[in-house]
């Protein structure tokens, strides 16, 4: 095999240069959060709460700005039939920072959290806390594990080296400063990571446009040239597929710990908003070169260059069109800085969703769940331990399993049906329990599934109106598969039916219990009858700001029958200024 020494030598100085920042973002912050008599397993989940507005716009736009973004939006403006009015990411993440900042990151951060899972706990109790956890975690592995396949695929374009030995030394770099390092790592390698792609893709941009190869993007936009024009368009058949798409990723995309770990580490609650409005930003300008390269991938005459004659929707490679414009259409030595800094980049996306899933681990499972009197010390060393495993597992996904991408959508979209709305109940719905968040579990689960997910193959047993049977051809081996297309905009619909399914069976096993219709000795979950409980976690610290708090003193639910309707169903406090949002206020109410 032959190699290609340049690619080498840009593939290792941007691995280095990620690497150095990592470790030297560990040492500066070492002792950050721990000096003021803080948690060292709080430092490393959310950074001592003290990310300032560079780094953190940086970091809160690298939240969803990484490989899987930026290949991805080339892949559907490059693909015919779809075109940009199909690559819903850019605008899609941006709303989801917008809304985000409008009306969770306050919330959130105003009450002290540390993990996204700790408003659960504290409402629903350390069972419904663990079931939470599994979706949860499954979109932090599987997101991590696309994006190391995504980078073995964009490392094959650059050099001619053994894919599973590079993706593997990638994951133990990015595994190994995010064990030193912890958030600040994590946060200070993305400033490099998106200085990396804008760098790399704009570089690269003019000399690819410029190719003789590549026809005027601005008529191909329109026109038929080499395949259907780049702009795209939506078939009236299609609107509420593409509407639950786009819905999916404008709220499935706020209850992710990538985005919360960022929000929970800011100073304060405003300064929070602040950075998610900066990041939606971030996330529409660093679109822009992945759109551009996608147009000129649909405008190239691939005959003309040496790639060879048949274009890469034809040989089952559009997913690659960026790595494939960057090395075919630009000189080897703009290709091979552009793919270096792209693959450092790819690289650097995986930490941050390997820390989130073992601060979930670490905090609200074995901490919180099982060994409450756990101390601080063993807290990091369980840490440590998962980011390793977690990133071991990502890893061997990637290489092992060829439908990452489609376990990555599933789990997505199960963040989407069943996490979103019991975050909406938690956050904004006064009276929600236990049973009702087990109902809406239930219900979001059931639906989703349903409806089938064609990327595993898996058939749906729910077909739902406008259902109808597609045919998909490989063109390289001429099989065709067929599977059945969901038009209905069934997601959205499950993500609907689980939040009722949660205020209503809540407010009815309320009322059955309150109303002495079923007797207090069924309320076995104590979700509405026992107040302070040992299964909602009376003893356990949930939250330290400066003082702890334990989850007693913190806003135990109590509801009044005859309350108004606005009164009954709207938790006004968190829609107040931050004091009246936080533990504090809480305590003092009660």
């Amino acid at each position: 095999m032959a190699i290609h020494a340049e690619g080498l030598v840009a593939i290792v100085i941007f691995y280095v240069l990620i690497l150095f920042v990592g470790i030297w973002a560990a040492w500066k912050n070492k002792n950050a959060g721990v000096s003021d008599g803080g948690d060292r397993s709080e430092s490393i989940m959310v950074g001592g709460r003290d990310i300032g507005l560079f780094v953190g716009g940086f970091t809160m736009t690298a939240t969803w700005v990484g490989g899987g973004y930026i290949n991805g939006t080339a892949e559907y403006v490059y693909l015919p039939d779809y075109g940009l009015a199909w690559a819903q990411a850019p605008f899609g993440y941006a709303l989801s920072l917008v809304v985000g900042g409008l009306f969770f990151a306050k919330p959130m951060r105003s009450r002290g959290y540390v993990t996204m899972l700790d408003p659960f706990q504290q409402l629903y109790g350390k069972r419904m806390g663990g079931l939470l956890f599994i979706p949860a975690l499954m979109g932090e592995i599987f997101w991590s594990a696309a994006i190391l396949s995504a980078l073995g695929a964009t490392l094959s374009v650059i050099v001619d080296i053994n894919i599973n030995m590079s993706v593997v030394i990638s994951a133990l770099i990015a595994i190994f400063y995010t064990l030193v390092g912890g958030l600040y790592s994590v946060a200070y390698t993305d400033v490099v990571q998106l200085f990396c792609i804008f760098l790399g893709l704009w570089i690269s941009v003019p000399f690819a446009l410029s190719n003789p190869a590549v026809t005027d993007i601005g008529v191909s936009a329109k026109e038929v040239i080499y395949q259907s024009p780049w702009l795209g368009k939506i078939d009236p058949k299609d609107k509420w597929l593409w509407a639950d798409n786009f819905l999916l990723l404008m709220l499935g995309g706020i209850p992710w710990q990538v985005y919360f770990q960022r929000v929970l580490s800011a100073s304060s609650a405003t300064y929070a908003q602040v950075l998610s409005f900066l990041a939606a930003f971030g996330c529409l300008v660093m679109a822009v070169p992945s759109v551009l390269i996608g147009a000129i991938g649909a405008s190239t005459d691939w005959n003309q260059t040496t790639y060879g004659a048949r274009p890469p929707k034809d040989k089952d490679e559009s997913d690659m069109i960026l790595p494939i414009v960057l090395q075919h259409l630009c000189p080897p030595y703009i290709s091979f800085f552009g793919l270096g800094a792209v693959s450092a980049a790819v690289m650097s996306s995986a930490d941050s969703s390997i820390l989130s899933a073992s601060s979930m681990f670490a905090r609200n499972i074995y901490h919180l769940a099982f060994r409450q009197s756990a101390s601080d010390r063993e807290i990091v060393w369980v840490m440590r331990f998962t980011i390793f495993v977690f990133g071991a597992l990502a890893t061997a996904m990637a290489l092992l399993t060829g439908s990452v991408y489609g376990l990555w959508y599933l789990s997505s979209d199960l963040v989407y049906v069943i996490i979103f709305p019991q975050l909406l109940s938690v956050l904004f719905v006064k009276g929600t329990n236990t049973y009702g968040s087990v109902a809406g579990y239930i219900f979001g689960l059931l639906l989703r599934i349903g409806g089938g997910e064609p990327y595993l193959k898996f058939p749906p047993f729910i077909y739902y109106p406008g259902w109808v049977n597609e045919e998909k051809i490989h063109h390289l081996t001429g099989n065709v598969e067929y599977f059945v297309q969901q038009r209905f905009p069934f997601k959205s619909v499950s993500m609907l039916a689980s939040f009722l399914a949660n205020v209503a069976f809540s407010y009815l096993t309320k009322y059955l219990f309150e109303s002495g219709m079923l007797s207090h000795k069924y309320d076995f979950l104590d979700a509405v009858v026992s107040k302070h409980s040992k299964e909602i976690m009376d003893k356990a610290t949930l939250v330290t700001n400066h003082d702890n708090i334990i989850l007693s003193e913190m806003a135990p639910v109590r509801q009044t029958l005859g309350a108004s309707l606005a009164g009954t169903f709207i938790n006004t406090e968190v829609l107040s200024d931050d004091g009246g949002s936080s533990p504090e206020a809480f305590h003092n109410e009660n």
